[in-house]
């Protein structure tokens, strides 16, 4: 389901975050359907599951999970989550934009680069 990434600097608890946004966020994870338990997401991929109980805890606090008492973790309602993600990447990109007009940066350099991303 997900792959961590051992030469990344963050931490495991992060990654696992990001990877789970990413699958509520894309769909791939549907509302209401249940999360792996975290004994056995531990097991697969061989870490403590302590670990696994911290990454949880901070997607039930973000708003992608919410826990049924006795029956485990399960995706939250995420239509506005998406438009949420969304606009923290509109603000960022915003920030990016205005460091590079900082920088002599022209609207031309950034519109070349994203065109070179498609390509």
């Amino acid at each position: 389901m997900i792959i961590l990434d051992y030469k990344d600097t963050r931490p495991i608890y992060e990654q696992i975050v990001e990877k789970f946004k990413l699958l509520i966020l894309k769909g791939i994870l549907q509302k209401d359907e249940q999360m792996p338990s975290v004994r056995s997401l531990a097991v697969e991929l061989s870490i403590n599951p302590n670990t696994i109980q911290k990454a949880y805890a901070e997607l039930e606090r973000q708003g992608y999970l919410y826990v049924v008492k006795g029956r485990g973790n399960f995706i939250s309602d995420n239509k506005n989550l998406l438009s949420e993600r969304k606009e923290e990447l509109k603000s960022r990109m915003i920030v990016l934009y205005k460091e590079g007009k900082e920088l002599g940066m022209t609207k031309t350099d950034f519109m070349e680069c994203l065109q070179k991303i498609d390509e």
